[in-house]
């Protein structure tokens, strides 16, 4: 990616953190983020725009499996079965963070960046997830492009189906 290129998916990210922060500041809602394969990519996203600590509470970077489980509380059982990427793992992950940050409002994200496939899924396949007062939101994602795309592609879209379901107080449009 050219450092033109890449300077235009950070302002991407930087105008939706902002419509985010916006979004949730109207509502008055509290935000946590668990993230695994973005890394802390969404939450450094909304650490950028001035006034992001009047609704983010805090952040997870669970990267391994078993962070996912002891710390956000995703069922053990589940992840055995089905591996990280998968839609309840993400919900799971969105629901847990929420409770243990006691925030209003859980995004996660988990998926494959790349380069290569991981746990038989390839990269580019993603999950995205939002829970909240109103219920859940889910977005699967089949992104293309090299790693830093697709983790890029994740933070847009999280932040993305969060703005939806806060927009639409509950996101049904989005699961």
């Amino acid at each position: 990616m050219t450092v033109s290129a890449r300077r235009g998916v950070e302002e991407e990210c930087a105008r939706a953190a902002a419509d985010l922060l916006r979004a949730a500041e109207k509502r008055a809602v509290t935000l946590a983020i668990a993230e695994s394969l973005t890394g802390g990519q969404v939450s450094s996203s909304l650490v950028e725009v001035p006034g992001a600590s009047r609704v983010l509470v805090g952040a997870v970077v669970a990267y391994a499996a078993r962070i996912k489980a002891q710390v956000l509380g995703v069922d053990a059982a589940h992840l055995e079965r089905t591996g990280p990427v998968d839609r309840d793992v993400a919900l799971q992950m969105a629901g847990g963070v929420r409770h243990l940050l006691g925030a209003d409002l859980g995004l996660a994200t988990t998926g494959v960046a790349g380069p290569g496939p991981a746990d038989g899924y390839p990269a580019g396949t993603v999950h995205v997830a939002v829970v909240g007062p109103w219920g859940e939101a889910h977005r699967e994602l089949h992104l293309s492009g090299d790693r830093s795309q697709i983790r890029h592609g994740a933070v847009l879209n999280v932040i993305g189906v969060a703005v939806g379901y806060l927009c639409e107080e509950g996101g049904e449009a989005w699961s």
